[in-house]
């Protein structure tokens, strides 16, 4: 029996339909992040990695929905799928087999039901995207999109109880990533029709956004880029605290997840002026180290818990 198959049983999914729809979405994930779901089944416990995938899989379909055709027909979409998560929920039961993991998984960690109401209800910020003003549209971006979206899979993650603390520190963490993920993706998004810097920033930097489409590493657009990254540097630090805020049998993946963050980060700084014409990706040798050393402290933390 493979590694995902125990995981099944380890999570109480046994009828065999219900196995395959979150096999199709494993697959899914695996296509798409694929990095992303190599970390979650070296790194999680057993018993968590299914529903951690059944919620990425529902945050993937949910973002392909906002971020796939014109505005008219992505609201629309996204109103349909509301609705149809909505009543899944509400009924406890689905026609639609890519449902049908989300609900199980949500009957298995109930945490879950409100993070997924939550991220339907933001989806309207990304819909409604025109860019930011001010660094404060920003921060209410934040808040009413981009930790929506976080918690579905971090809830997972997260300690039993009052997660006040640990939702103040996946705030600051959230910060760090999309900040360095506007940065990241400029080109792409400029090529998109989006600004994602703040034009308030821009401003204080002395660059248009004309500035950025030509693609000119100016000395003032260096500026702007390093700024940027320096403030997603503080927060990542600050963000650290979140892995102690957790279950040690999932302080691994968190750690990964930051470490993954840090990385990234280390690559745009490296060329930030070709930021201008693609994303930086962390250095494969970098990973490979990151993910081996975090998963001998899963398989330390796994033998104790089974001494015990």
């Amino acid at each position: 029996m493979g590694g995902w198959e125990r995981a099944l049983d380890a999570a109480g999914v046994r009828e065999p339909a219900l196995r395959e729809a979150y096999g199709r979405q494993r697959a899914e994930v695996a296509a798409y992040k694929r990095e992303v779901a190599l970390a979650a089944g070296l790194l999680l416990p057993p018993a968590t990695l299914p529903h951690v995938i059944a919620a990425t899989a529902f945050m993937h379909r949910t973002d392909d929905l906002l971020d796939s055709g014109p505005p008219a027909t992505r609201r629309a979409a996204a109103d349909r799928w509301r609705a149809e998560v909505a009543a899944a929920l509400r009924d406890g039961r689905t026609d639609r087999p890519d449902l049908r993991p989300l609900l199980n998984s949500v009957e298995a960690r109930p945490v879950l039901r409100g993070r997924v109401l939550d991220f339907l209800a933001a989806a309207d910020a990304d819909l409604d995207f025109a860019g930011f003003a001010t660094e404060a549209d920003y921060q209410d971006y934040l808040d009413g999109y981009s930790l929506p979206g976080f918690m579905v899979v971090a809830a997972l993650l997260g300690p039993d109880g009052d997660q006040r603390a640990y939702l103040a520190a996946c705030r600051t963490f959230i910060d760090a990533c999309q900040r360095l993920d506007f940065v990241n993706d400029l080109a792409e998004d400029l090529a998109g029709g989006r600004l994602t810097l703040p034009r308030q920033t821009l401003a204080e930097h002395g660059v248009t956004r004309a500035d950025l489409e030509r693609g000119e590493a100016t000395p003032a657009v260096r500026a702007l880029l390093g700024a940027l990254l320096d403030r997603a540097d503080r927060d990542r630090a600050a963000g650290r605290t979140l892995a102690g805020l957790v279950a040690p049998a999932h302080r691994p993946m968190v750690r990964c997840l930051v470490g993954v963050e840090q990385l990234t980060a280390t690559a745009a700084r490296a060329d930030p002026g070709a930021l201008l014409r693609r994303p930086a990706s962390p250095a494969k040798p970098a990973l490979l180290r990151l993910l081996g050393r975090e998963y001998l402290r899963a398989r330390r933390v796994r033998r104790v818990r089974r001494a015990d």
